[in-house]
């Protein structure tokens, strides 16, 4: 993988990043693509971090941000959720949720195609309409403008509603790259405090080895910890439960190793944190 820090791709991330979302979609409901199998025989899966933040979500109203296919947002209708709505800014992958849902029986489950930013133009009659909001594992380094998406947060958050969110812990993002490794130490991904956007060229998915895509350049941001828990704090959110957790859904680097619970962690000491989860709430 590629990665540079440059300012002309700015005002292109959003095409960008959507075109290689679009194509990986077909990648993602292939064969070696995500395991539905749990959906379709009725309780899908979380994992473990995600399963205890949310807690007891039987008969309240959620929103999954940036949802994808819709995988987790199943998962939770399927927790007992009165209600889920998934957004996501990829056409093929909201049809694929969406038919996702219709496949599990869930028509209380619907999708909105709409960036992760834009939430009070995407439902403006849903402010405070929602016990939950969510989203997890990848999310806001495609995003530029944590304030504008906490404060989507915030709006459609009823008050005493939470939000949940599960990401690699920002100290892991910026390692990984071995081109620049010295011996003995990882490289580097990108700088803790860049703030600006970082291009990568990248063809393979995260999914399905013997994918090649043709729509490459992605465009992402780093996210300090500060950053993001200034942006819910100034969103009107309060911090609830903050972790930091040893390990992942992915292999995050090629000396992890699955633990039990089939998530990947380091070999021998937890070095560093790999995972993040917080819940904050709307006074």
């Amino acid at each position: 993988m590629a990665a540079s820090s440059i300012s002309d791709v700015a005002p292109s991330w959003r095409r960008l990043n959507q075109a290689n979302w679009d194509e990986r979609t077909a990648a993602h409901l292939g064969p070696r693509g995500y395991d539905l199998s749990t959906h379709r025989a009725g309780r899908g899966w979380l994992d473990p971090m995600v399963e205890a933040a949310i807690g007891d979500i039987a008969g309240r109203s959620v929103l999954h941000l940036q949802c994808h296919v819709g995988q987790d947002s199943v998962a939770l209708a399927q927790r007992g959720a009165r209600r889920v709505v998934g957004v996501d800014f990829s056409p093929p992958a909201l049809d694929a949720a969406a038919a996702l849902a219709a496949e599990c029986g869930l028509p209380d489950t619907r999708f909105v195609l709409a960036d992760a930013q834009d939430v009070p133009a995407a439902l403006p009659d849903e402010a405070g309409a929602f016990d939950l909001v969510f989203t997890s594992w990848g999310t806001i380094c495609w995003l530029p403008d944590l304030d504008r998406w906490a404060a989507g947060i915030a709006f459609a958050l009823r008050p005493g509603g939470a939000f949940v969110f599960a990401d690699m812990h920002p100290v892991a993002r910026v390692l990984g790259d071995p081109a620049t490794a010295a011996p003995g130490f990882p490289g580097w991904a990108c700088s803790y405090f860049e703030t600006g956007p970082i291009e990568f060229d990248d063809p393979t998915d995260y999914q399905d080895p013997e994918a090649h895509l043709a729509n490459s350049r992605t465009v992402e941001f780093q996210h300090g910890l500060a950053g993001i828990l200034g942006a819910l704090r100034g969103a009107g959110l309060a911090m609830e439960r903050l972790e930091e957790h040893p390990r992942l859904i992915w292999q995050p680097f090629p000396g992890c190793v699955q633990d039990a619970d089939g998530l990947w962690t380091w070999p021998d000491k937890p070095w560093l944190p790999l995972a993040l989860v917080l819940r904050a709430v709307k006074p």
